[in-house]
């Protein structure tokens, strides 16, 4: 991989050294580290397995970031990916003569198979090694795009879509784990700043590449454009990716991942679903979400069952650490705020406004600019001073820009709106990099895998729930009163449930990992 590749992982951390000295640093802090870990582990949570993860090194090798810049890499394809479509739906009605429920499906179908592959991601990074998952993820992935690029008809193109999801569900619990198993505690934060760059910045691309792709070429090209980049960064994993970590021989228990489907399917379709309409939720809707709320009791209670025998498909032990269960929540209200921006902004800007597909993505270019590229700072100030003044400050941000946000109307500058998306982005940023560290740091190295995966199951469901919140909101207002006090509206509920992040972000506190003081 070139030098310039690995420099932005490997910024802030310290030169690299020997095969040799990795492996005796790697011995000694293995075995101080995990006996601190049999110490701390609470209460009903089992000892790390003999082929759990080892705790990570003080120092990052020259192996260990190749590894971990090749993740950023292709995680920020696949994210770039998911948001690429989103302008693309109403050029697709025409071209493939489907209507707008149908050609929805291009966008729900890819979440619906995110959301149900997510929780399995626990058991295959226990299962098998690093770079089988890679290929399996990137194979699935860079598969998917080409499908897509020459689908003959509508049919064909959902399917690559849901290809590419499955693909997409693996990436990001994929690198979350070798971050925690190959970064040192003292240095996660600069690390999981480059995380940023991935899932914000590549989102905030998305709309926008499209929209340049869009006005000079077929919608294929929106393939033919990501298929080199996947397949660059799949030959680099190829070539360059080493496994880590150890396998555990776990079981696939079959009745588990028969239950995510209507669980985490059935939860997010619904809550997709049931803010579309303005006479009231849509039947279907509420049928799946009820569907979804008895399959995930059902799912949970097997869990906490099979944890007994640690054979979990996704091991629910990770919130017996408190600052993991207030980072995950604290996760939860930021995914709805994130949405605010997402969702209703681009409503404001098309509807209200009456600005175009580019001209709306380059409006919000800024702002997801700022929360990628800011990461890596806010990183290393959270591991000078830890996450407390990092997150109360994001969250009073957020509030405010949100509440600002809840004033426009159709008079209001562009310079104005790009101001508040900037401030709303940047508040985001303080928020995000500090949660992820702060929530996985004091996880025994067992429990690695499946703490990336409940975050990123639960962020795909509070995606969902917030969406479904304020566009129901926006939709109902608008009948009423019209679409600016509409927006109106959806923007105060969303500063309103911004104020929980702030009341959370008083909670948090530096966590030391799995060797550190009790009570963490």
């Amino acid at each position: 991989m070139p030098e310039e590749a690995r420099s932005t992982v490997q910024e802030g951390l310290a030169p690299p050294r020997t095969d040799a000295e990795s492996a005796d640093v790697g011995s000694a802090d293995a075995q101080s580290t995990g006996t601190g870990n049999r110490a701390e582990t609470p209460a009903g949570s089992p000892a790390a397995n003999a082929g759990a993860a080892k705790p990570a090194p003080e120092k990052l090798s020259r192996e260990s970031v190749t590894v971990i810049a090749t993740l950023l890499v292709a995680t920020f394809v696949v994210i770039l990916n998911e948001t690429i479509m989103n302008v693309a739906l109403q050029r697709l009605m025409v071209d493939l003569r489907v209507d707008a429920p149908t050609v929805q499906w291009l966008a729900t179908g890819f979440m619906l198979t995110m959301a149900v592959v997510i929780p399995t991601t626990g058991f295959i990074l226990q299962r098998l090694t690093t770079r089988a998952v890679f290929m399996l993820a990137m194979g699935l992935f860079s598969g998917g795009t080409l499908l897509a690029a020459l689908a003959p008809g509508f049919t064909v193109l959902l399917l690559a879509r849901i290809v590419q999801a499955a693909g997409t569900a693996i990436m990001l619990p994929l690198l979350m784990t070798t971050i925690l198993t190959l970064v040192p505690i003292s240095r996660r934060g600069a690390v999981m700043g480059n995380v940023s760059i991935a899932i914000s910045v590549a989102p905030a691309m998305g709309p926008t590449v499209s929209g340049l792709i869009l006005q000079n070429f077929s919608w294929r090209f929106m393939f033919v454009f990501v298929l080199p980049i996947a397949l660059l960064a799949f030959a680099i994993g190829a070539k360059f990716l080493r496994n880590i970590g150890e396998n555990e021989k776990t079981r696939l228990d079959a009745v588990s991942v028969v239950l995510t489907i209507p669980a985490f399917g059935g939860v997010v379709y619904g809550l997709s679903q049931i803010g579309g309409g303005t006479s009231g939720p849509p039947a279907p809707a509420v049928a799946a979400l009820a569907v979804g709320v008895v399959a995930l009791t059902a799912f949970v209670f097997r869990q906490l069952r099979l944890q007994k025998r640690d054979e979990p498909l996704l091991d629910l032990r990770a919130f017996n650490f408190r600052m993991f269960t207030v980072s995950v929540l604290l996760l939860v209200v930021a995914m709805v705020a994130l949405f605010g921006a997402v969702i209703l902004l681009p409503l404001y800007l098309q509807e209200i406004r009456g600005l175009k597909s580019l001209e709306t993505g380059l409006v919000l270019l800024p702002g997801g600019l700022a929360m990628g590229l800011l990461g890596p700072v806010i990183g290393r100030l959270f591991d000078k001073v830890g996450p407390l003044p990092l997150t109360v400050t994001g969250s009073v941000l957020m509030v405010l820009s949100l509440w600002q946000l809840a004033g426009l109307d159709a008079q209001s500058p562009v310079g104005w709106i790009i101001g508040l998306h900037v401030t709303l982005s940047f508040g985001l940023a303080l928020l995000f990099t500090p949660a992820f560290t702060t929530g996985l740091n004091p996880l025994p190295p067992h429990l690695y895998s499946h703490g990336s995966a409940i975050l990123s199951t639960l962020q795909q469901v509070a995606g969902a729930a917030g969406t479904a919140l304020l566009v129901s909101i926006f939709a109902v207002v608008s009948v009423a009163s019209g679409p600016a006090a509409g927006m109106h509206a959806a923007f105060l509920t969303a500063a309103a449930i911004a104020v929980a992040a702030l009341v959370l972000s008083l909670l948090m506190r530096k966590t030391e990992g799995a060797a550190g003081p009790a009570g963490h």
